[in-house]
């Protein structure tokens, strides 16, 4: 576990756990409903959530929350690819409720989680980011993921579109042997 504080409170990142899916769940949908970050414009219903992440949780996956007071608020996880040729790689997927932004915490959580990756054996972590999220390209390069394309016209969100840019973090040492 890793503790901080921030402005609001004490946070700690955790390993993602069946008991922070509700709260989870609440900070997905408040993220979504901002229609800038994820692929979601409102979170999936909760029954959908929670049988997803149990799935995650049961595979091993990596991932972590931050929570404050018993609540989430930021979280990171890596889901691996379910094909046997591509089991060596997992997609990312992060989000901090907005008064949690700025201040270090999207860094901590993907630290936490990417460890949790390579100690999974993990070799390569993806992601697509909106071309006009500047703060976090700036977090993934960062933490080391490198640009490997933009995606034109990949997002399309009230009558706008949006590139998406591809990147990765490939660590071969990570895999098994």
């Amino acid at each position: 576990m890793v503790e901080g504080r921030t402005d609001i409170g004490t946070v700690a990142i955790v390993p993602l756990a069946p008991g922070h899916i509700e709260s989870f769940h609440h900070a997905l949908d408040v993220v979504s409903r901002e229609r800038k970050y994820l692929s979601f414009l409102e979170a999936p219903p909760l029954d959908h959530v929670r049988e997803f992440q149990l799935g995650r949780i049961g595979r091993g996956d990596p991932g972590c929350v931050a929570v404050v007071g018993g609540e989430v608020v930021g979280w990171c996880d890596i889901t691996r690819h379910d094909r046997l040729i591509h089991a060596h790689r997992g997609s990312l997927g992060m989000g901090l409720l907005p008064a949690y932004r700025g201040g270090g915490l999207g860094r901590k959580l993907i630290e936490a989680t990417l460890a949790q990756a390579r100690e999974a054996g993990f070799v390569r972590i993806e992601l697509s980011v909106h071309s006009d999220n500047a703060r976090a390209i700036s977090l993934y390069d960062k933490v080391g993921f490198v640009r490997e394309g933009v995606q034109r016209d990949a997002v399309y969100i009230d009558g706008e579109h949006r590139d998406a840019i591809m990147m990765a973090i490939v660590e071969r040492q990570n895999a098994a042997g």
